[in-house]
């Protein structure tokens, strides 16, 4: 298992069934892809900043991925509102 998550996979995994969730949301629920992106938006980008961090990526590469979630957050809100 280490190798799992040594190696950025365990988040590839979990990308993964984000991304089935995705087309499950627009095809299959009916909701907009711009409502369903922004909604997982956040948390994709948190998953890209693990997966930075579980391959040792310089750390402006994770800055900047977690950075990013912030904005799409606040946009998902905004739009929800």
């Amino acid at each position: 298992m280490v190798w799992l998550f040594a190696s950025g996979h365990a988040v590839d995994i979990v990308l993964a069934v984000i991304a089935v969730e995705l087309i499950w949301l627009v095809a299959g629920r009916g909701w907009r892809m711009t409502d369903a992106l922004l909604r997982l938006g956040p948390g994709v980008l948190m998953l890209v900043a693990l997966r930075f961090a579980l391959t040792g990526h310089d750390w402006r590469w994770i800055m900047t991925a977690l950075l990013s979630s912030f904005p799409v957050h606040l946009a998902d809100l905004m739009r929800r509102r």
